[in-house]
């Protein structure tokens, strides 16, 4: 069993910044690929970023350039540095782990 705990989000005007993270805890030795998933209101859940143990991260197109997945293995932490902030960002952001483990949420509003 895999705990996942969001925090990091709230609201920020449109070119703005924020860094999300997810705290991990558990059986965490077993946990390889990690990721990050939003949705927003009347929308399906989409994936966002993703990244392995070894550290190698895919990006929605979307995202690509404008985010940055992360994690720090030793302190069961993964980030999302999230730059260049757009309206269409807005959602609730949650953490997941081997597409098994889910955090529950954190709400990501951008708007002037």
């Amino acid at each position: 069993q895999v705990q996942l705990v969001e925090s990091g989000g709230g609201l920020v005007q449109p070119g703005g910044s924020l860094r999300l993270s997810c705290a991990a805890s558990g059986n965490i030795g077993s946990i390889y690929n990690m990721g990050w998933y939003r949705q927003a209101p009347g929308k399906q859940r989409e994936l966002v970023a993703s990244i392995r143990r070894s550290g190698s991260t895919t990006y929605a197109a979307s995202v690509k350039g404008r985010f940055t997945i992360s994690r720090d293995n030793a302190k069961n932490m993964m980030y999302l540095q999230m730059s260049s902030l757009k309206p269409e960002d807005t959602a609730e952001y949650y953490c997941n782990a081997e597409g098994r483990w889910w955090g529950q949420g954190t709400q990501v509003t951008v708007s002037s």
